[in-house]
């Protein structure tokens, strides 16, 4: 119960955003919420195997999450690392370059946080933002931008020959939605933090994001690296797909594991437990 708790405060959350703008009559389409929590443990456990494995290979898994604001990047990368260790799977989400960074080889900054042996690294957003806000934004030049057409592809190949396994995402969700979306967050005093200038900007220029999209996986979408697409106007549907999808791209299998045995507890005559002041202690206020 207390595991599945943290659950349902993650669903709490949103069916109580849910109340805040008409969400439409219901239409009996919504998966059922015990299956997507049988489903979401059971993937989640697989997701631990598939950890394991990775150790155990020395793997270097590199998987990119791209899309459009609010279209469930975020709840996707939280249920897929909820239950696993972070020294193995660690997400990587940068900031906007500083000016050193500005005058570095596109890629240098991103190559610093991939993964080496028995590693996981999923990108909250990667080296894409410059096929996408950059180039709608005007944060880039358009040599700038053509440069980075000419190396992606290569770059990408250079990991994969190294021995990385490269997943790319990219959620995608309707214009009705991310319109929803956005105004829960501007309603919800606990997740106004989400919406930055940058996002309400996007909301403004959906067609250039969209245009940016198009060129992106013209240009990007190749056999050594495809693109795969999350529809994510239903983010419980989404989330266990995305989940079910990188569990099928990659190859594993259970690593057997020496049974743990709790030690006996050790105990000395001579030790004498030393009381706390209670002007160290916190106080009890529930």
């Amino acid at each position: 119960m207390d595991d599945l708790d943290e659950e349902l405060e993650l669903e709490m959350d949103d069916r109580r955003l849910d109340a805040l703008v008409d969400a439409g009559p219901d239409d009996g389409t919504d998966l059922p919420r015990a299956r997507y929590f049988s489903e979401l443990l059971r993937l989640q456990g697989e997701l631990v195997k598939l950890q394991d494995w990775v150790v155990h290979q020395k793997l270097k898994v590199v998987v990119l999450f791209e899309g459009r604001d609010s279209a469930g990047k975020g709840g996707a990368i939280k249920r897929i690392t909820q239950r696993l260790n972070p020294r193995v799977c660690r997400v990587a989400a940068l900031p906007a370059p500083n000016e050193r960074e500005r005058t570095q080889w596109y890629f240098q900054r991103y190559a610093s946080h991939l993964p080496a042996g028995g590693e996981i690294v999923l990108f909250d957003r990667s080296w894409y933002n410059r096929a996408g806000v950059e180039k709608v934004m005007g944060f880039c030049t358009d040599d700038e931008y053509e440069e980075f057409f000419r190396s992606v592809v290569e770059f990408e190949r250079m990991l994969i020959r190294s021995g990385t396994i490269l997943i790319k995402y990219w959620f995608s969700i309707s214009d009705e939605e991310q319109n929803k979306r956005f105004l829960m967050r501007i309603h919800d005093p606990l997740k106004q933090w989400k919406l930055s200038p940058m996002d309400l900007e996007s909301r403004r220029r959906w067609e250039d994001y969209t245009r940016a999209k198009e060129v992106m996986f013209e240009r990007t979408h190749t056999a050594d690296s495809p693109w795969w697409v999350v529809e994510g106007d239903d983010k419980k549907r989404a989330r266990l797909n995305c989940m079910a999808h990188f569990l099928s791209r990659i190859p594993y299998d259970e690593v057997p594991h020496q049974p743990v045995v709790l030690p006996p507890r050790v105990h000395h005559d001579d030790y004498i437990r030393h009381p706390v002041p209670e002007s160290m202690k916190v106080p009890h206020i529930y």
